[in-house]
Parts: structure tokens; sequence; C-alpha cells
């Protein structure tokens, strides 16, 4: 068929019907074009993972009214829809999405709080772009994904888990109550979640590498250690919240990343930064309350860009 891609510059004609729509549009800009597809009951191929972040609730709901589908385009979730496909969700125990623990994952802790954007911005496994590099750096990346899951599966926040796992082989695993587990498992390539969302519900053949096990002879896996990683303490924190927090932090986690790349904090300070910024919002009582709008998750957003950019002393215009 014909495609066409567009920039965030062209999000309007999201407006447009269509038959099938991706959304690739990074952070929270991505959220308003994702709306107008689904409200023409589209196919949404969603690999905008800022819009279940912040505004789960309302975008399923939307996408329910109009009869349209999402499908998932981050690898993970991609994965894990693969993985469920004809199952039914109440037999599900737990889900894991894997991370591959980024740039960092070898280095010692205390080397940490020097690292570079430079350092951050390069990928042990995956090509991506500087931004989500960074994030996978520091797992903010993942703690998105790890509330992504929850607001598209409807899975409960203690029954979806984080393994790291270098190899970045095995990209979700669903584990079921008769002791089963179903995982999905491919070379670390873009293509096949993209493949997979673009030819959904069938199956074409797709130019990436094959996985030969033998070869790789092992994969391994630990759980992710906190200190390392305090983004994916936050997600949890955001998903026992629920309302606008998720809102909240997205913005916040998107500021701070604006510092960091200006060198205005360094690496490690990220998270403390959203973490002020959840504790500053929580005090004056408003993230428990539900997203009953879109202007309302969009009003947060701003609120939380700008403590955020307060707490790095950041202006608003040296934004990436």
């Amino acid at each position: 068929g014909d495609h066409r891609h567009f920039g965030p510059e062209r999000a309007r004609l999201f407006g447009e019907p269509a038959d099938w729509v991706m959304s690739d549009i990074v952070g929270a800009a991505g959220l308003v074009p994702g709306f107008r597809a689904l409200s023409h009951g589209s196919t949404l191929a969603l690999a905008n993972k800022e819009s279940l972040v912040t505004a789960g609730p309302l975008l399923m709901a939307e996408a329910r009214r109009h009869g349209a589908t999402i499908l998932p385009v981050d690898s993970e979730h991609s994965a894990l829809f693969q993985s469920l496909g004809g199952e039914d969700i109440a037999t599900v125990e737990t889900i894991t999405i894997t991370a591959s623990g980024g740039a960092f994952r070898d280095w010692p802790l205390e080397r940490l709080s020097r690292a570079t954007v430079a350092e951050a911005s390069t990928h042990p496994n995956w090509v991506m772009g500087q931004r989500i590099t960074i994030d996978s750096a520091s797992m903010f990346n993942k703690a998105l994904e790890v509330i992504e899951a929850h607001e598209f599966f409807g899975i409960s926040p203690e029954r979806i888990e984080v393994l790291v796992h270098p190899e970045s082989l095995v990209h979700a695993l669903v584990a079921f109550r008769d002791g089963g587990v179903i995982g999905h498992l491919g070379a670390p390539d873009m293509r096949h979640a993209i493949g997979y969302a673009l030819n959904w519900p069938q199956r074409a053949h797709l130019p990436v590498a094959r996985l030969n096990l033998a070869a790789v002879g092992r994969l391994t896996f630990a759980a992710p250690d906190p200190a390392r990683y305090p983004a994916l303490g936050l997600a949890r924190a955001v998903m026992d919240t629920g309302g606008l927090a998720g809102a909240a932090f997205n913005a916040a986690k998107e500021a701070a990343l604006d510092a960091f790349i200006a060198g205005a904090i360094r690496f490690t300070e990220m998270a403390g930064v959203v973490e002020g910024v959840l504790d500053r919002l929580s005090g004056r009582g408003g993230l428990e309350k539900p997203a009953a709008s879109l202007d309302m998750v969009l009003d947060m957003d701003r609120t939380a860009r700008r403590l955020a950019r307060e707490a790095t002393h950041l202006p608003a215009a040296e934004r990436t």
C-alpha cells in the first residue's frame, strides 16, 4: 500500500482518516496525534510510549470508544503482545520485560556521577537516537516501559518484572498459572516489532538476522540493582499513585534529560530531580486526581516540566 512518513511538524495530518497509522513521535508531543488517529477508528501502531505513560486510561478508552486497535511497537511490548496471543489474561501470573542494562551496566557505581553525555549516548546492543539511548543508560526508558505495560495490558504493577539481560535476545516473558512460560526471542532489531505491527495479523518475510542459539551459546539474566537504576523504583511509586503521576513523571524525566544533555546536572542527578518534582506535586495533592481529560494531562505536563527546569536552573528555551 501507500505509506507516508511525517515528522512532528506534520502531526496535524494525524487528524485525517486512515486505516493504519504509526506514531513514533518522541516524548509527550506524540500524545495529541495519537488521540486524533484513534478518533477515526484507525489501527494505531504506537511507538510513542509516553502516550500510555501519561494518559493510559484515556487512550485505551478512546480506542474502545471508536473501535480502534492499538498495536505496541516497543520491542518489549510487541514481544508481550505476541506471547499473549490467544491467551486469557486472567491466567497470567507475571510478565517480564528485559533490559540490556545500558551503557553503564558494568561501571562501578561511584564512577556513574562522572559519566559524560557522549558516554551515555552509546548503546551496547541497539542503534537508537541520543535521548532514548541515555534513557536506556539511566533505565528511565525501562521505567516508562513498565508503566506502559501496566496501562496497555491491564496487569497489576506487582506482577510486572524487569530482568537485566545483556544479550538483548529475549525481549519479554509471560509466566502462566500452570507454571509454563512463553517468551519472545529475536535479534535486537526494531524491524521485528515495526514489521509485525505493519503486517498484523499476518506475518511477512522480514530482512532481519536470524537467531542462532547454538552460536550464541548462553543467555544471562540478573535482577536490576536499585542503587544503579533508581528510575525503576520511581516507576513503582508512580503506578501506586496513579492519576496524573505518570504525566508528571514523564515530563520531569524529559526536563531532567534536557538538563543533563545541556551540562546543567550530572547523570546521577536526573532521578533526584524527578523524585523531587513528584514529591512537590504530591504535597499539593494534585497527583492522585484521575486524568479526566487530555487538558488535565497536558496541564500536569507543563507544571512538572516547569518545576524540573527550575530545579535544574535550566531556562525553558534550552531544550533539545
